[in-house]
């Protein structure tokens, strides 16, 4: 209990003095109007209300990420809270605001111009393709979590391929909402009802940390217990946590999500509680979820408490959605049958808008790419077909597979976005008329989150067995390689700081 509330207090305290130091740095300017205003369009730039837009944001960056990330990622051990806290207030946070911020700056770019005006046109092509291929993998997870949930509220017809049983019916209800809510003016579906979505989602997870608190403290993890890694699998805690949560801590797909409702932003002075704000209520979302995960698996008969019930549940259940069984079984015993159901509902309905927003960001990529008026609806059709038929492809392969492969692709196009971040803050303080000169080093709150995140995702590719799975005798060379790319990529930006002063 006291590990949890002191990462409470912290999240809120992050957010009151380092976001506003954060924004300090950027340098805000509220006379600045802002694409919504000037590129006013009734399909993407649509004015909207601040409380509005951060419930949008928060439903929109939260989705099963900090649920089903931080469930997984507590397989690790208490470790999982200090990433949740100190990733959400030095990494998150930051990469949030700077891809949203940047994008109003940048009339409402998309994720990969932002990146790529600052990286270069070569980085600006590859970052196009991998934030299309993470956000095709994301819908893919977004659809078929939500739809394996909906299946034990209410069975429908399923379809047996391999050795997964697939809830066909509810995959294909979701699918044809996504489809309309990809190619509709935001403010139709997305502006209206999503406030409510992300009001429930935060409401539910509010009260399963009242329960948790009021009736099962005393069995809480606790970070005094010991941080070692408590994972069964074999696989170390470096880096495997730090890319199962993601959404949570940091998430290259907030930086997808980001440009969407900075094109219904009206003043940059909302930019601080609507992005670095929404990245925090993530992550305290993340921080109950993973501790509810290590609390609930009590054992008395076999003498299992907190992780390691959680791991022996996790035996029993092996080879299926472990996440949504813990979800299902959390919500309905702590919240009763009509609790647990609304708790449910919260968790499915965080994936579904998710997952059609990063439909809806896809398009606008391609859309950004192709120069493509997206008033006409003809238009919005064409681009999104194909990309409704990559994702209902990607429905068939393993549930596990798909998000091993989206955590790190994430976590990469997070990196980037943290590289492009510190190259423009630099920029910003070198000119000595900027709003931010008196920050000669304000550049330093991407840089340090770019430089750990190079080595996660460097070393990750290399560990893990959706990578190279270099054998344990071998791992430390999979460490020494990624220190080498990420000393590299440092000494790259020292040079480059020299030759453009």
């Amino acid at each position: 209990m006291i590990t949890f509330i002191i990462a409470l207090i912290l999240l809120v305290v992050g957010f009151l003095t380092y976001g506003v130091l954060v924004e300090k740095i950027f340098g805000v300017e509220p006379e600045r109007k802002t694409p919504a205003i000037t590129k006013t369009d009734g399909v993407d730039f649509v004015p909207m209300a601040p409380w509005r837009i951060f419930l949008v944001q928060f439903l929109n960056i939260a989705g099963l990420g900090p649920i089903f990330g931080a469930i997984m990622g507590i397989f690790y051990g208490p470790a999982a809270f200090l990433w949740i806290v100190f990733g959400t207030i030095f990494a998150g946070g930051v990469h949030d605001y700077l891809s949203g911020m940047l994008s109003i700056r940048k009339g409402g770019a998309s994720l990969p111009d932002i990146v790529g005006d600052e990286l270069g046109k070569g980085i600006k092509l590859f970052m196009r393709v991998l934030s299309l291929v993470l956000l095709i993998l994301l819908t893919t997870t977004f659809l078929s979590g939500p739809a394996t949930l909906l299946q034990g509220l209410a069975p429908l017809s399923t379809f047996q391929f391999g050795l997964s049983t697939i809830p066909i019916a509810w995959v294909l209800i979701i699918f044809g909402y996504y489809a309309l809510a990809t190619v509709l003016p935001v403010d139709k579906l997305i502006g209206r009802f999503y406030p409510i979505f992300g009001a429930i989602l935060l409401f539910m997870g509010i009260g399963i940390m009242i329960v948790m608190l009021g009736w099962h403290s005393s069995e809480m993890p606790e970070v005094f217990d010991g941080l070692q890694n408590r994972q069964t699998n074999g696989l170390p805690l470096f880096p495997m946590m730090f890319v199962s949560i993601a959404c949570g801590a940091i998430s290259g797909f907030h930086g997808t999500q980001s440009p969407i409702m900075a094109r219904c932003v009206t003043n940059e002075r909302q930019g601080r509680w609507i992005f670095y704000g929404a990245m925090v209520a993530e992550g305290i979302l993340a921080l109950i979820w993973a501790a509810a995960a290590g609390t609930f698996f009590a054992d008395p008969e076999t003498g299992l408490y907190g992780i390691d019930g959680l791991q022996a549940f996790a035996a029993q259940h092996h080879g299926k959605n472990i996440a949504a069984l813990v979800i299902d079984r959390v919500s309905r015993s702590w919240l009763g049958t009509v609790g647990g159901i609304l708790a449910i509902i919260g968790v499915i309905a965080a994936p579904i808008t998710s997952g059609d927003t990063a439909l809806r960001s896809a398009r606008l990529i391609v859309a950004d790419f192709l120069k493509w008026d997206q008033r006409p609806i003809s238009r919005r059709l064409i681009i999104a077909l194909p990309l409704f038929l990559c994702v209902f492809g990607m429905v068939f392969v393993d549930f596990n597979i798909v998000w091993r492969y989206f955590a790190w692709t994430n976590q990469t196009l997070a990196t980037f976005t943290l590289w492009a971040g510190t190259i423009w803050l630099y920029k910003k303080s070198s000119n000595v008329q900027s709003q931010i000169s008196n920050f000669k080093f304000g550049y330093l709150i991407a840089l340090i989150p770019a430089l750990f995140m190079t080595m996660v995702c460097s070393s990750y590719i290399l560990i893990a067995p959706e990578g190279l799975h270099l054998p344990l005798e071998w791992r430390w060379l999979g460490y020494l390689i990624a220190a080498v790319i990420t000393l590299t990529c440092l000494c790259g930006f020292i040079l480059w700081a020299k030759k453009s002063r």
